[in-house]
């Protein structure tokens, strides 16, 4: 008995510091998501952020946010792992997904972790055949639906496998869990999930790509499930023997019927019959290919990965479509028509482009490794306005104001009309896709820390 009530006291003694050291030994890297704040947000009504770029055609553009004359840093949050997603702004929730594989709830005004939610470990560089993500968790940016009130996300895990999952956007409680590889996918592990979800009529659409290094055998991809949970995956694969990632971080495209744009990047064919690989391809809504568009030269452009993948399109009011990639050249199509090989209204040199472009009205902002441009259409023809050097982010629009990153450090804020710049802030080191979010008068960037918000001063 004695020695009993000797190792029971020993044991309590013990067990304190011990499941402390066990929780700094599961989490080491990353301090806890605590706000550093220097002011708060006003929590007033504001129109919420449900999907990557704000809308199921990726415009990027919010009509009645204030012009700022200043931006300042409001608050900022450490979290487990880099955010790659671009940040939701949910009735003042702010969304972010990490490459830890957990989904953040934070309040919009302070930043105080409202709810977090892991959706298991993420997968390791030393697990992939190729990349340079690591680890590898949720990179696409998840997409909400209203109608269910659930957050939908793709989180790659331990297998590596993906898996869609739902979340209660008040609780952050998962409520759906299924895999996301389609069948016949022959190696998830040379597939990513970088392009944002989309969301339209009660489906949720997933596209995928390669790893960094276009190693191993992957095929570009899209998936429709419904939002329910039920029923057999909508597919659709590009029919090229390897490789025709979609991995543009905007992920589809969708116009008032229903139907998808997606660019498509390099396939290994360099020759023969057009693959539709270096493309844009229109898709129904059940995921067939109705249309498609690729520039003549689409065997030296996949031969020296010069394709349009790079960049998803640019969706306008009048059906135009501006596309642009890796090669440095830009195309007019007409969304109707897409017109295969060739098809393209209009060709000009342009300039490199990844990421998202915005739209406003009949203008285009594309986002070039040498600064963001401004491209008009009118009367079936386009042309090149203003650019602005070294914002090279892809862009958002906020009232008159045009919001980029420059440097993957610095939030700039730049006049819609003009291109002259309005205001900046430091934000710290972003990913190479970091899109900020407008909600109410604050912009939230993902960073490879966690997330800064920033105050749009009057």
């Amino acid at each position: 008995m004695i020695r009993f009530r000797l190792v029971r006291a020993v044991l309590i003694a013990v067990l304190p510091a011990l499941v402390v050291a066990l929780a700094a030994c599961g989490s080491p890297s990353r301090p806890a998501a605590t706000p550093q704040v220097t002011a708060t947000l006003p929590t007033g009504q504001a129109h919420d952020w449900t999907m990557y770029h704000y809308d199921r055609a990726r415009t990027g553009y919010v009509a009645d946010t204030p012009d700022p004359k200043t931006l300042t840093t409001a608050w900022s949050v450490p979290l487990d792992e880099a955010v790659y997603a671009q940040p939701l702004a949910i009735g003042g929730k702010v969304i972010v997904a990490t490459e830890g594989n957990t989904i953040y709830a934070l309040n919009a005004s302070d930043g105080s972790v409202l709810w977090q939610t892991n959706l298991g470990a993420p997968v390791t560089r030393n697990d992939l055949p190729c990349g340079n993500i690591s680890p590898l968790g949720i990179t696409g940016t998840p997409v909400y639906d209203p109608a269910t009130k659930l957050i939908f996300a793709v989180a790659e895990t331990s297998g590596p496998r993906h898996e869609l999952v739902a979340l209660d956007i008040d609780s952050g409680q998962v409520r759906q869990r299924r895999f996301a590889d389609p069948p016949g996918m022959s190696s998830p592990a040379a597939h990513q999930q970088r392009a944002a979800l989309a969301l339209n009529n009660g489906v949720v659409y997933v596209a995928y790509g390669g790893l960094f290094g276009d190693c191993g055998d992957y095929h570009g991809t899209v998936i429709g499930a419904r939002t329910d949970g039920q029923g057999s995956l909508m597919v659709y694969q590009v029919p090229t023997t390897r490789e025709a990632g979609i991995w543009a971080p905007p992920g589809p495209v969708i116009d008032a019927n229903g139907k998808l744009y997606v660019s498509v990047g390099n396939g290994e064919a360099t020759s023969g019959a057009w693959d539709k690989s270096d493309s844009v391809l229109r898709l129904s809504p059940q995921l067939q290919l109705e249309d498609g568009f690729a520039p003549t030269t689409w065997p030296s452009d996949n031969a020296a990965d010069l394709d349009l993948g790079s960049m998803a399109p640019a969706l306008l009011p009048d059906g135009s479509i501006v596309s642009a990639g890796k090669a440095g050249q830009g195309y007019l199509l007409r969304s109707d028509h897409l017109g295969g090989v060739g098809g393209q209204v209009q060709e000009m040199d342009l300039c490199r482009a990844f990421g998202g472009a915005a739209v406003l009205g009949t203008r285009a902002f594309l986002p070039c490794t040498d600064g963001v441009r401004e491209v008009k259409v009118e009367s079936g023809k386009m042309t090149v306005g203003w650019h602005a050097s070294g914002v090279d982010g892809s862009p958002v629009i906020g009232g008159h104001t045009l919001y980029a990153m420059k440097s993957r450090s610095a939030l700039v804020a730049l006049d819609v009309d003009t291109g002259k710049e309005r205001a900046s802030v430091q934000i710290g080191e972003t990913t190479r896709f970091a899109t900020p979010t407008i909600y109410g008068g604050a912009i939230f960037v993902g960073t490879v820390a966690g997330i800064t918000a920033v105050k749009i001063g009057g």
